[in-house]
């Protein structure tokens, strides 16, 4: 563990579209994720760890012990995936959301090394299965002799999800007041202030630009996190969310988010460009209305996975990250099912930088 910050120590987080040497998954383990559809979810499962080998990366897949490899195995080998481009970590975990409690990491590019930064996961300050998942990250340090940041400010753990933040790897940080300020309902971190976030994501993202938006989508678990509704594409442009119908509960909340990045500024002065991106229709399960948005696309090395929902929008959504992503194929992959667990391919993955560009 080092005593400095990944700033001190030459250390950035890097955006996401640049280059990976892996894309991390969580073989689902906990069906309580996806009451009654766990079964299918493998299956999504197989799909997505497939369409990111054919979108150019390693696929590194956490599983629980021999036995959960196993079954991923299977599942794996009857979707056709490329076991060469496959790697199993096995460690003990509560759950499977890689882009939350997943290893995040840093890239020192003088160096060409790639670390751990170790922020504090409590399953967004609501569920009682996490300490398990708060070690996976140390546990994978530790294995691999990788370099750990521990993040702490003021003598504490600092909680925060991946999925609260997005990063033009430039200097500029999306985030937002409801997840991380809201100090009455899924409080991370009540000893923080606006200020001393903005400081942390400073210290130890290099995002000395913090873009504070108001509240995240409807239906979304997390309370707020910005990867639901709102992304960077490259250093200066954003895509958000989009809700036509003025009687939808989301449309007053993107609507007052489009309001603010229209006034904020990038890390260099500059205007944000803004695209706009469609809304499917209302998803509800059980009665249970769902996070479910275009948004939560990744990024791989060579395409983009996109959640698609059966919707008119689907093709819509697809023609606007293609034309934004000319280099990279952009895949639609269903989630009805997997947006069920209340998360889809944003959060299910992270990326790891490749430590050699």
């Amino acid at each position: 563990m080092s005593e400095k910050t990944p700033v001190e120590s030459n250390f950035k987080f890097p955006a996401e579209w640049e280059k990976h040497r892996a894309t991390w998954i969580g073989w689902c383990s906990n069906a309580s994720d996806f009451p009654g559809k766990i079964a299918a979810i493998h299956w999504v499962y197989g799909e997505i760890t497939r369409k990111l080998i054919e979108g150019g990366e390693r696929v590194a897949i956490l599983v629980q012990d021999a036995k959960h490899e196993t079954k991923a195995r299977q599942i794996l080998t009857k979707v056709g995936a490329d076991f060469e481009q496959i790697e199993f970590h096995r460690i003990a975990h509560d759950r499977g959301w890689m882009r939350d409690s997943g290893p995040m990491f840093v890239k020192n590019d003088a160096t060409k090394e790639v670390a751990v930064i170790k922020f504090k996961f409590n399953a967004w300050a609501k569920y009682p299965d996490w300490k398990l998942d708060n070690k996976v990250a140390v546990k994978f340090a530790q294995r691999e002799n990788r370099k750990i940041f521990h993040v702490e400010y003021d003598g504490k753990e600092v909680v925060l999800e991946g999925g609260a933040i997005d990063l033009n790897g430039a200097g500029t940080i999306l985030t937002t007041e409801e997840c991380l300020l809201d100090y009455e309902v899924q409080t991370r971190n009540p000893h923080l202030s606006r200020e001393d976030y903005e400081k942390v994501f400073a210290q130890n993202l290099d995002a000395s630009n913090t873009l504070w938006l108001n509240k995240g989508i409807v239906g979304d678990d997390t309370h707020g996190h910005v990867d639901d509704f709102c992304r960077f594409v490259n250093k200066n442009t954003i895509v958000l969310a989009e809700e036509k119908n003025p009687k939808d509960a989301n449309y007053k909340i993107l609507e007052e988010n489009r309001e603010r990045l229209e006034g904020f500024r990038l890390e260099n002065g500059k205007k944000v460009n803004l695209v706009r991106l469609p809304m499917p229709a209302p998803l509800t399960f059980a009665g249970v209305r769902l996070p479910a948005s275009y948004a939560n696309f990744y990024i791989a090395n060579e395409a983009v996975l996109v959640p698609t929902f059966n919707d008119q929008n689907d093709r819509i959504a697809l023609g606007i990250l293609a034309e934004l992503f000319p280099s990279r194929k952009v895949v639609g992959i269903h989630a009805v099912d997997l947006v069920w667990g209340l998360g889809t391919l944003h959060c299910l993955t992270q990326q790891e930088p490749l430590a050699s560009t």
